[in-house]
């Protein structure tokens, strides 16, 4: 299989995407930068919104989710909105709040688990912090992006002479005793906690003193890339779920004069369950989609005549078959890579799917022109969810779960096909345009 010309730049463009977000907060900043680079204005929550007639806006709610819109040309009532629902963390471990001990000539950093990664993937590996800091001011407290862009932290496994059936019974990490990574070599008496805040305070240049809190996750320092015979594959960190991610906010900012106002909504905190303020279970959405409804003038029935019309779509990675593993997939749904996306279905509504919205999100894969896939779990293997079933329980609307298939979900290092991205991106295109 060869890519074409425009295949590959997708591809490059999400890996790009990715390797610039390699924490939910760089996500959020690297999606603002490139819709302010297409014309989108940011509104401000503390702020009176004044909203022009076919505006380009978004919002940012506790830095690691946001919100952008295209206004549309027919009446909100009558059209309704057209939303894809992402979310911007994905599974790992994060810095605790007093993380530096040193022990037998070692400084290591204690972490704890983010949600349900594959703990085993990242051992061995490059390893490195990322996320936002709190620094006092003269003015107040100042939150700072930061990233060590070099390997700073490592996992180093046990030798096999020393654990002999791991080959056969697996690598198992106890999460309190087995993951503090080590950062480096300490001296004697030498205090670890400072060492750590003053490593974080220069790197955001500013004193230790200052240094209140944070947010760091840990992240795999090395980039993503094109493998395969044919390079027709993509791997990287993040896939889940940076790809829908990119792909909803690459669907909107080519979006232009929508009938419906069309939305892209990325959240936080879905890997464990995204029940927060910035979350897809607190009032995020529901109250942008209110203001936008204030600003078009809608009364109480009119609101809900737009709720009405509108339709969701939660755009989350999808379990693509891996063939050395045939037991763990239902036999009759087995999902290819570059096949283009997948609707996923749940009868217990782990998955907001139903039988009308998979067959319209089928005819926008139609119009669109990308094949289409369908998903459902092993009836004896407990399924995951996603953002899907909470916001549609949350606004009352038509909602389908789909997403891009791909290897090795919460892996440290995840899989997927490179034409899928594509596919994934000219679905969500055309139900913007519906």
């Amino acid at each position: 299989m060869s890519l074409t010309a425009q295949a590959r730049k997708t591809a490059s463009e999400l890996i790009d995407f990715i390797d610039a977000s390699p924490s939910p907060w760089h996500a959020v900043a690297s999606a603002g930068e490139r819709l302010l680079a297409r014309g989108f204005t940011r509104l401000k929550e503390g702020e009176r919104w004044q909203l022009a007639a076919g505006g380009r806006y978004f919002t940012v709610r506790g830095g690691a989710s946001l919100i952008a819109f295209v206004l549309g040309s027919q009446p909100l009532a009558e059209a309704g909105f057209r939303i894809v629902g992402a979310h911007t963390d994905s599974p790992g471990l994060r810095l605790k709040p007093r993380a530096a001990h040193a022990s037998d000539g070692l400084m290591r950093l204690g972490v704890e688990v983010y949600g349900g990664p594959i703990l085993a993937t990242f051992t061995d590996r490059d390893l490195s912090l990322a996320g936002r800091v709190v620094m006092r001011t003269a003015t107040g407290q100042n939150s700072r992006l930061l990233r060590f862009e070099q390997p700073l932290l490592r996992l180093p496994n046990l030798a096999i002479h020393m654990n002999r059936e791991v080959n056969e019974q697996g690598l198992k990490l106890n999460k309190q005793k087995e993951l503090p990574l080590i950062l480096g070599q300490s001296g004697a008496g030498e205090d670890a906690e400072a060492r750590l805040r003053k490593l974080l305070a220069d790197a955001a240049q500013g004193e230790a003193a200052d240094l209140l809190s944070w947010d760091l996750a840990v992240y795999d320092v090395q980039k993503g890339c094109l493998w395969g015979a044919d390079e027709e594959f993509i791997a990287d960190s993040q896939l889940d779920n940076l790809a829908s991610c990119h792909a909803a906010i690459t669907a909107l900012m080519a979006t232009e004069q929508p009938t419906a106002i069309c939305v892209a909504a990325l959240f936080d905190h879905e890997e464990v369950g995204s029940e927060s303020a910035a979350g897809a279970g607190g009032s995020f959405v529901a109250d942008v989609l209110a203001r936008i409804g204030l600003q078009a003038g809608l009364d109480g029935e009119d609101r809900r005549r737009a709720l009405a019309r509108s339709f969701f779509i939660s755009a989350d990675m999808a379990h693509a078959y891996q063939p050395n593993f045939p037991a763990a997939y239902e036999p009759e749904h087995k999902v290819l890579v570059n096949s283009g996306p997948v609707i996923k279905t749940n009868a217990s509504q782990r998955y907001a799917t139903d039988a009308e919205t998979a067959a319209r999100f089928t005819g926008l894969c139609e119009k669109a022109g990308v094949p289409c896939q369908q998903y459902t779990h092993r009836g004896d293997l407990g399924c995951g969810s996603t953002i899907g079933p909470i916001v549609a329980t949350r606004l009352g609307i038509a909602s389908v779960d789909v997403g891009s298939p791909m290897w090795a979900m919460h892996s440290a290092r995840e899989s997927a096909g490179a034409l899928d991205h594509g596919y994934m991106i000219a679905a969500l295109a055309a139900a913007f345009g519906s």
